[in-house]
This record gives C-alpha cells, sequence and structure tokens, in this order.
C-alpha cells in the first residue's frame, strides 16, 4: 500500500510526500493562501482527469491504438453556498489522431469506467468532451 505524508508547513501550505519515493506536491489554499501551488480542488480534477487518461491508455495500448501526446484540459467550477465545494468539473480530451468510430467508444468508454469517477458526489457535475484531429477537418 502506498503512504502519503501530509506535513502543514505554515501559512496555509501543505507539503503531500509519496513514500518511499520522496515525491513531493505542494498545495496551498487559494482563498487564505498565496494560490501559488495546487489547491486541494486541482487535485481533486487532476486525479479524475488523470485516471480517464490512463484508462484510456490501457485500453489503446491493448487495442494497438495510437494516442501519443492526447491531452486532458481541465476546467472546475467552486461554489460557496451551500457548503464550499466544487460543483463541477469540465475535461476536454484532445487526440490529435484519427480514430475510427469503433476505437472512438473504446476511448470514451475506458473514461467512463474510470474507478475514481464512482468516488466524487452526485453533487459535482462532471462533463467530458472529447475532440479529434478528424473532426476539426470536417
Amino acid at each position: 500500500m502506498d503512504t502519503v505524508k501530509l506535513t502543514y508547513d505554515s501559512d496555509h501550505h501543505v507539503t503531500a510526500t509519496k513514500e518511499p519515493q520522496h515525491k513531493i506536491i505542494a498545495v496551498d489554499c487559494p482563498y487564505t493562501g498565496d494560490g501559488a501551488e495546487f489547491s486541494p480542488a486541482n487535485l481533486l480534477s487532476i486525479s479524475l482527469g488523470s485516471c480517464m487518461l490512463l484508462a484510456i491508455g490501457a485500453v489503446a495500448q491493448r487495442a494497438h491504438i495510437n494516442l501519443s501526446g492526447t491531452t486532458v484540459k481541465v476546467r472546475f467550477k467552486e461554489e460557496a453556498k451551500p457548503f464550499p465545494h466544487v460543483a463541477s468539473i469540465h475535461y476536454l480530451v484532445d487526440v490529435p489522431h484519427h480514430l475510427s468510430e469503433v476505437d472512438r467508444r473504446r476511448i470514451e468508454n475506458a473514461a467512463e469506467l474510470c474507478p475514481i469517477k464512482s468516488n466524487i458526489g452526485d453533487s459535482t457535475e462532471i462533463n467530458v468532451e472529447y475532440k479529434y484531429a478528424d473532426a476539426e477537418a470536417a
């Protein structure tokens, strides 16, 4: 089992260290810290986005689909009422390759089945948009 150690550094900054590899992520509060590091909301949206991209990559590798250079852009909206929370997360999956309709369905289904998605509450709206290279030419 992986272990992540969180240390409160002061001034609303936290350091997350993945043990035993000593990989570090700096976290701060965008409201009371300086907003220069990843926020908890950033990390939530990154968790789901990277899970979807890794699931897509696994399916693509098995099906010999070239997805090199595929990116995911993430935007999220926070709301303060009835309590501070992430209200919505929008993902734009940009695939710079021409894919058949079958391959598109394969990767989109893989993203939909990402296990992290089931851990995000129903009060957070999740939107995923796909952009394929051949869609630009049309």
